[in-house]
């Protein structure tokens, strides 16, 4: 397989993406077993080890031989940001395209993924949590909307870009300016402007039907408590994880946090990691959507997966023509 652009000399990359329950995993490993290629997590929070049923992390068994990177390298009290996805990430594409296999970003963290495509670059500002925990029960007593007007009085670029929903975002930016003095759009440089992409790159979503992807995003999240999702998180917390830790404000961590912490009803976090995780749903696909050159491909009717992975396959063989049988 060429694994670079004969016209160009630039690493092929794959990249599959979509919202939360839309069943990346599933089409992403016959993807690769078509395509020969190894896949590179995409997600911000399956980097954290001990973090599984809350991720819908990957088990062993399911990859069916394809290598997984980016998956278990950190623990769950180390911070893990876009610039560190971004340098790791780039160095396995290397690493895989010299053993002359495809590069195959899968995931749903939007930042991650399209910064990795347009190398875009980031301010350098260790995350304080201290800080972080201010904004974070600032937030818990004024509401969501009362944090990001904070933003907008300090980085009126960053509130414009991040809704008021995304509270951790709306942290963070809040994070740097208060601890640097200086606005978290003005450190980065060209966040976002169009600009030509190290690689030549094969852009795929999933989409489906919205109530079909809220029922399925409520069945998973059932499965998940099932699963065990609440001793996951008692572990976390037992072994000195700190509820402001990044990993611990994941979605699906959360929401448990105050039923174990506070004694809160379990049916009600469990409404609230329904209810957060549609919304994080929708803000993917708002993401998605303003990516330049992605192919989408519906995938709502469950017993077509054959004809959807063949449409898939039909966008890849497309944009990589010299690859096509």
């Amino acid at each position: 397989m060429n694994v670079r652009d004969p016209r160009t000399g630039k690493v092929r990359l794959l990249v599959l993406v979509g919202p939360t329950a839309v069943g990346k995993t599933r089409y992403s490993i016959e993807i690769a077993r078509r395509w020969n290629a190894e896949i590179i997590s995409g997600d911000s929070m399956q980097v954290y080890c001990g973090m599984d049923i809350g991720t819908a992390k990957i088990r062993p068994e399911e990859t069916s031989g394809i290598p997984h990177h980016l998956i278990d390298i950190r623990d769950p009290e180390e911070p893990f940001a876009a610039g560190e996805f971004q340098q790791l990430a780039r160095g396995l594409i290397g690493e895989i395209a010299a053993r002359g296999r495809l590069p195959f970003i899968v995931g749903g963290t939007g930042l991650y993924i399209e910064s990795l495509l347009y190398g875009f670059d980031f301010p350098e500002a260790p995350a304080d949590n201290r800080i972080r925990a201010e904004l974070q029960r600032f937030a818990e007593q004024h509401g969501a909307e009362a944090l990001h007007e904070r933003l907008r009085e300090v980085d009126p670029a960053s509130a414009a870009r991040l809704h008021p929903n995304d509270v951790k975002r709306v942290v963070r930016a809040l994070e740097i300016a208060i601890g640097t003095g200086e606005a978290m759009s003005a450190k980065i440089s060209g966040f976002r402007e169009p600009r030509e992409s190290p690689y030549d790159f094969c852009l795929i979503g999933l989409t489906m039907d919205r109530n079909i992807l809220y029922d399925r995003i409520d069945r998973r999240v059932d499965a998940m408590i099932e699963a065990g999702l609440v001793d996951e998180v008692r572990r976390l917390l037992a072994r000195g994880v700190p509820p402001e830790a990044t990993a611990m404000q994941a979605i699906g961590y959360k929401e448990i946090v105050p039923h174990l912490t506070e004694g809160l009803p379990l049916v009600e976090c469990i409404e609230r990691l329904k209810r957060n995780t549609r919304r994080y749903a929708k803000r993917q696909l708002s993401w998605f959507r303003r990516m330049n050159g992605i192919k989408w491909v519906d995938v709502t009717d469950e017993g077509n997966f054959i004809a959807h992975l063949e449409a898939i396959h039909a966008i890849i063989a497309g944009k990589f023509k010299d690859e096509a049988e």
